[in-house]
């Protein structure tokens, strides 16, 4: 009987052992595994840049995390294109051009509004330069809502004229392109306002 109870012992603490290492063996892989993961995961974050044949490191960021100076950069882009203008017919068409692949046809609508109104022909028959400082840019990233908020000078022969420029619109998420390089398109978009502020007239010689 007592031998009998002696094997029976030493089978229950083979196993006991066993089971203990097969436990131990998995939660050791487990630990192991997330550790790997983690470490190769970062490691794909990491770029390395060539410079004059000397590796640089460089770190991978998260696309969203940068989003929003994307649209502030796109927004202010397409207002600089569409509203600095010289007198010169190629110019202009070339920048509208441009703006055009930044906004959906609530752009074009303005511009063809804008064009019927002989805005584009005053610029170039008073030999006007037109500049656009901007002031701030509201974005409500959650809604993808922006208003813009900038001063429109005026360069004309005979006067200096500083407007007033208040637009709002919304944004949408597109591929980048080299036309769109932001990935941004603007949609929505209209003149709140666009008034003088300041009118000064220039000495005639």
């Amino acid at each position: 009987m007592m031998m009998i109870k002696n094997i029976e012992s030493k089978i229950r603490l083979a196993t006991f052992v066993s089971l203990g290492s097969l436990l131990s063996s998995v939660v050791i892989t487990i630990v192991v595994s997330f550790f790997a993961y983690r470490q190769v995961n970062s490691a794909r974050k990491s770029i390395y840049i060539l410079d004059n044949h000397v590796p640089m490191l460089a770190k991978q960021t998260d696309v969203q995390l940068n989003r929003p100076a994307e649209y502030r950069a796109d927004v202010d882009l397409f207002h600089s294109l569409f509203f600095s203008l010289t007198p010169d017919d190629r110019f202009i068409e070339y920048q509208m051009k441009k703006a055009m692949y930044l906004v959906d046809e609530s752009g074009a609508r303005q511009y063809n509004d804008l064009k019927e109104k002989g805005y584009f022909s005053s610029v170039l028959s008073s030999s006007s330069v037109l500049t656009l400082q901007t002031d701030s840019i509201f974005l409500d990233v959650p809604k993808r809502y922006f208003r813009f908020f900038g001063k429109q000078r005026i360069d004309r022969r005979s006067a200096t004229v500083v407007r007033s420029l208040i637009t709002e619109g919304t944004l949408r998420d597109m591929p980048r392109s080299e036309n769109n390089p932001h990935g941004v398109l603007i949609t929505q978009w209209k003149i709140l306002e666009n008034k003088d502020l300041e009118n000064v007239q220039k000495n005639s010689l």
